[in-house]
């Protein structure tokens, strides 16, 4: 992203000193919004928000998940304000890659100061919620350090899901089951997750379509068997677009399909369209095996079951949703269940 001018400086604690606000802070983002009170970062483009409606893809597209502000210091204190909180949430600071302090802040806050930070230059990663927007105001260190934007240069992983991939109930932002994978995997994240939001809609092809990407993953379903949107009539097609649309600018890209986790009582009772999770696992399945036979060989499936299956059904909070634990569990096993994936294991 490009160099933006200083958007607000803000000064008021002692024996800290502001930075200059400006892009390169921050990461995982899809776009960044300059307002008067400072920069709001989006997971669409900001300008195009009335084309993603209802109310930017269902008020999910202003939350922060997988966002990052990302720097190198040698400041032992790091302050951010921003304008107040919505809701309660949690920021978390990383510093060379591990976790060193989570906030949990209330609504209404303002400042989150993170303080005894590890002596030397480290490389902080400042994790913001993945439960609720944010606009950032201002960023201090201590008065006698330095401080600069740290670029992460690693290959780029667009993920794409619902609120299982938006991870609201993990332990912290760094602890949703993508960062903790892009971590293992070794890849930048821009995450699509979506709460309730995961439906397909041809919008988020043509904007996955041009986002930079090494590795894509969609995590599709669970939201069209929920909401009911689409029957099996018009899944297939829905996925058949979802996909044609990205290959037209990411011919070579590994693209990864991944079939919904294990859904309790959704693996045998029919939504109101006549769909079950598993009739959703084997369109998908068909899906990839239609397109590849056309010659995408790099489209793969990843079965959600091998991922997450019946035998963690206990880290499910409400049959649904993982808890804190079954995030970390997804996260830790993503590297191995994507490379069986990439070798054409589940397609067996």
């Amino acid at each position: 992203m490009s160099s933006a001018k200083n958007v607000k400086r803000v000064n008021n604690a002692n024996n800290v000193r502001s930075l200059p606000l400006q892009e390169e802070w921050f990461h995982g983002a899809v776009s960044l919004e300059h307002r008067q009170q400072g920069i709001k970062p989006w997971r669409i483009p900001f300008r195009d928000y009335d084309l993603y409606p209802p109310d930017g893809i269902g008020g999910k597209a202003e939350i922060c998940s997988g966002i990052r502000l990302r720097l190198s210091t040698d400041s032992g204190t790091l302050l951010l304000w921003f304008e107040p909180l919505a809701e309660d949430a949690s920021l978390d600071c990383v510093a060379d890659g591990s976790l060193v302090q989570t906030l949990t802040l209330a609504a209404g806050a303002r400042e989150a100061r993170f303080t005894g930070l590890p002596p030397g230059v480290k490389e902080l990663d400042i994790y913001l919620p993945q439960n609720t927007g944010m606009t950032i105001s201002g960023l201090a260190i201590d008065d006698d350090a330095a401080a600069e934007p740290l670029a992460d240069l690693r290959p780029r992983w667009v993920t794409y899901g619902s609120s299982i991939t938006q991870c609201v109930a993990a332990r912290g932002p760094s602890r949703t089951w993508p960062v903790i994978a892009a971590g293992e995997i070794g890849y930048h994240l821009t995450n699509l997750g979506f709460s309730g939001n995961c439906l397909m809609e041809p919008m988020i092809g043509r904007l996955i379509r041009d986002l930079p990407a090494d590795l894509i993953t969609l995590c599709v379903g669970v939201n069209i068997y929920g909401a009911a949107s689409s029957g099996p009539r018009m899944f297939k097609p829905l996925l058949i677009g979802l996909l044609e649309t990205i290959r037209e600018k990411h011919v070579e890209t590994p693209l990864v399909i991944i079939s919904p986790i294990y859904g309790t009582e959704r693996e045998t009772e029919e939504n109101p369209l006549g769909f079950t999770l598993p009739l959703m696992r084997r369109e998908i399945v068909d899906t990839v095996k239609l397109l590849r036979a056309r010659g995408d060989r790099r489209l793969h499936y990843l079965d959600g079951l091998e991922w997450f299956g019946p035998a963690d059904g206990n880290l499910l909070t409400d049959g649904l949703h993982p808890g804190p634990e079954g995030y970390e569990l997804l996260g830790s096993r993503f590297s191995g269940r994507l490379a069986a994936a990439l070798r054409g294991e589940m397609l067996q």
